[in-house]
This record gives C-alpha cells, sequence and structure tokens, in this order.
C-alpha cells in the first residue's frame, strides 16, 4: 500500500508541479486542504522557517508525511528583494499581476545585465517523531522588461531561465521540471523520499 504524503499548501499550480515529479514513487499526495482549514501564518524569517512551519501545520492537522514549499525571487538589482516576500510583495491579498507590476517599476530603467535574479526553493518534509529536514535548490535568471508567454504562474512571465533560454512562462509544465528551482528541490526531496520508504512498511489510511 502507498503512504499518504500530505503537501502543506493551497496553491494548486504547486500539486500540479510536484505531482509529475514524484510519479513512480509509492506514495498519494493530498492536499492539507482535504483534511480541514489550512492557513498557517507564514512568520518566518527564512525560507527553510516558513517550509518547516507550513509542513509542520500539515503534519499536525493530519499526523501524516508532510512536505511543504517556500519560494523566494532574489533580484541583485533590489538587494535580494522581494525575497521571501515574493508571493505577498504587492500586499496582502495582492495578484500575480500586482506583484510584477510592482517589480517592474522597481526595475524600470535597469539595463539587462544589472536585472539578474534567482528563484530559491525550500521543501521541507515533515514526520511524527523526526525533525524536519529541508531540501534546497535555485534556478539562475534575469527579470525580463515585459511578460512573454502565457504558462506557469507567479513571476514566470518576467523570469528567463538561463538554462531554458526562455521565460518560464515560455515553458510547457514538462519542460519547467526539468529545471526549475521547485523541480530541482523535489528531485532532491525524492531520492531522500525513497530511501526512507524502503527502510519500513508503508501504508494508506
Amino acid at each position: 500500500m502507498a503512504r499518504i504524503l500530505v503537501v502543506g499548501t493551497n496553491n494548486t499550480h504547486k500539486l500540479d508541479e510536484i505531482r509529475p515529479l514524484l510519479a513512480g514513487v509509492n506514495v498519494v499526495l493530498r492536499a492539507a486542504g482535504e483534511f480541514g482549514a489550512f492557513d498557517p501564518i507564514e512568520d518566518g524569517k527564512t525560507l527553510d522557517e516558513n517550509a518547516i512551519l507550513k509542513a509542520r501545520a500539515a503534519l499536525n492537522l493530519t499526523g501524516e508525511w508532510s512536505i511543504a514549499d517556500d519560494t523566494g525571487l532574489e533580484v541583485d538589482a533590489l538587494d535580494g528583494r522581494p525575497g521571501l516576500y515574493a508571493a505577498r510583495y504587492a500586499g496582502e491579498g495582492c495578484t500575480f499581476r500586482d506583484n510584477i507590476a510592482k517589480l517592474l517599476r522597481e526595475l524600470d530603467g535597469v539595463p539587462e545585465a544589472r536585472r539578474t535574479a534567482r528563484f530559491v526553493c525550500v521543501i521541507a518534509l515533515c514526520r511524527p517523531g523526526d525533525e524536519p529536514a529541508t531540501f534546497r535548490a535555485t534556478c539562475p535568471g534575469r527579470i525580463l522588461e515585459a511578460p512573454r508567454g502565457g504558462l506557469g504562474f507567479g513571476y514566470d512571465p518576467v523570469f528567463f531561465a538561463d538554462d531554458a533560454g526562455k521565460a518560464l512562462a515560455e515553458l510547457t509544465l514538462e519542460e519547467k521540471n526539468r529545471l526549475s528551482h521547485r523541480a530541482r528541490a523535489v528531485k532532491l526531496f525524492r531520492s531522500e523520499l525513497k530511501n526512507l520508504l524502503s527502510q519500513g512498511e508503508t501504508f494508506e489510511r
């Protein structure tokens, strides 16, 4: 039987990205919201703290092995902003479009050579009785002057990924899952997950 693995997020886009990356691993992915209200306060000072906070909240809600990620966008010309505040850069209740608009305003007039940036993703795993484990990965690139593409979510339309030669929003999910920050972090986690599953009997409730 497969082990239940809870993903501590209300963002269905994240689930869509994670699910194919864990294909072939003996787990059943469930969203934390399927078990009850899931709205932890993300008041950590680092990506690691926020990822652990959300994974621990999912574990406390469900009693199952739980993961969560926190992602930041570090823009060199903005001294690393928006950083871990990327999802709410334009304020509470903002949309993806609001965040992009604020980012582009702040970079107005900054030449291409100085628009370097990177996405950073930290995935945390919390299990009953064990200390949290974290897995970190990055995706280097730069911020475009205007959005491109209609795929993805968040800052994908304005993030030009060096390893793809395109904006993330110009990539299919399959292409994005070869190089994105989240994909790279999930692949690190996948290796450890398979190791943990091999150590004991798995089950599904």
